[in-house]
């Protein structure tokens, strides 16, 4: 492919064209060009404005930003958030009912950052399937992949500590059975329980720490997402079509940051319809009843989007194998870069492979579903052979086809 001349937005004169792997050294000219490349400046001009982006990225290359807008919103609407809260078990409660009802626009702060974490998911989630589906995780880019699997385990941990901060029912009796799985660790299980409860049941001193971390983590997750940034723009982002597009490249200013102003736009309108019409549809109705450790809830139920992990939890009757699977979940998704076999990256060219995967894409939301029931038949036997079928997918299905469709190629050759 011949190299083709680029003009720099801030600059006057052209570019000479570029050579492979070579990044925008613009000779801009002006005063605002000059502003822009102050040593101050560049860097955030180099990966923000003037990095070079493979030219037929599509419109699904846009959750990654709105990841970060998310992140953003969060971390804000937190902060107004805590400004207002009281981490004790006799006015946590009722320190969020005087957010919603006395503070000057307290219910949408709270409405905004409840329905934000629902949003939040849903694009991480999407994000990580564009990547499955694309193979954004194949060499080089090992390390961008791995840091993004932290990223979504670090995200979960901190939606749930976030959610029992409201201290509701499903609050105290979600964090009660999800810290108790702290205790199928060998010999010191029940200590490391009651070192994270802080006494012998979850009570005043685990609201407090959990408040702590809840507020100290999303500056972890900004922290990791800048490192997940720097370790995609040292090999540049991979494109639809699963190939080599060292010369093939245009800014990111102005092209994509249109393309990513649409995504904006439509996410920001949906999440208003959320925020301001049906707010507690992602939630449940219990956790608006005061939490009591006498009164256990029929059936506890986690956020949505963390339901098919609980699922993949429940499904296996061995407490101690059902923590292991539920972490292999993270570990499988971690591992894709080495479990991938297969020549050719994207699913766009292997039809077999994308039947496998759109499969297990249904097999997921099936999880999440059977995560809401619960634990009885049919549900349960439903649960054990999704939960087989996922991992099979990652360390049977995904392996296995890149070697077939190899041994397809070489006989064709």
């Amino acid at each position: 492919m011949t190299p083709y001349e680029y003009t720099h937005p801030l600059a006057s004169t052209s570019v000479e064209p570029l050579a492979a792997g070579q990044k925008y050294l613009p000779h801009a000219s002006g005063k605002r060009a000059a502003l822009i490349r102050q040593p101050m400046l560049t860097v955030i001009d180099d990966h923000v404005s003037s990095y070079p982006s493979p030219s037929n990225l599509t419109y699904m290359w846009g959750f990654g930003s709105l990841a970060g807008i998310c992140l953003g919103i969060q971390i804000a609407s937190g902060i107004f958030l805590a400004m207002h809260y009281t981490p004790h078990v006799d006015l946590a409660f009722a320190s969020v009912e005087h957010i919603m009802r006395d503070v000057q626009g307290g219910w949408f702060l709270r409405y905004l950052h409840a329905n934000g974490a629902g949003f939040f998911f849903i694009v991480v989630y999407l994000h990580v399937l564009r990547g499955l589906y694309y193979g954004s995780y194949s060499q080089p880019r090992e390390l961008v992949w791995v840091l993004g699997s932290v990223i979504l385990l670090i995200m979960i941990l901190t939606a749930f500590i976030g959610y029992v901060l409201p201290w509701g029912q499903m609050s105290l009796w979600g964090a009660t059975v999800i810290t108790s799985l702290a205790s199928v660790i060998p010999v010191v299980g029940n200590d490391v329980v009651t070192w994270l409860w802080g006494g012998f049941s979850v009570d005043n001193a685990t609201l407090n720490r959990f408040f702590s971390l809840h507020y100290l983590l999303p500056f972890v997750l900004a922290g990791l997402s800048i490192l997940h940034i720097a370790a995609l723009h040292q090999y540049g982002s991979n494109n639809p079509l699963g190939t080599h597009s060292g010369t093939d490249k245009v800014p990111l200013y102005p092209h994509f940051y249109v393309k990513d102003l649409v995504a904006w736009v439509v996410f920001f309108i949906v999440l208003s319809m959320f925020i301001h019409y049906m707010p507690n549809v992602l939630g449940h109705a219990d956790n608006y009843i005061p939490a009591n450790p006498l009164s256990t809830p029929a059936h506890i139920v986690p956020e949505f989007y963390v339901l098919p992990f609980y699922a993949v939890l429940r499904s296996i009757p061995d407490k101690l194998l059902g923590v292991v699977a539920m972490m292999g979940v993270f570990v499988c998704l971690g591992a894709m870069p080495w479990l991938q076999t297969a020549r050719i990256r994207s699913l766009a060219f292997r039809p077999l492979a994308a039947a496998f995967y759109w499969t297990m894409v249904a097999t997921a939301f099936l999880l999440g579903w059977i995560g809401a029931m619960p634990v009885e038949t049919p549900y349960l036997e439903i649960g054990q052979l999704l939960t087989a079928y996922f991992f099979a997918y990652f360390l049977v299905i995904t392996p296995f086809l890149g070697w077939f469709e190899d041994a397809l190629l070489r006989e064709e050759a």
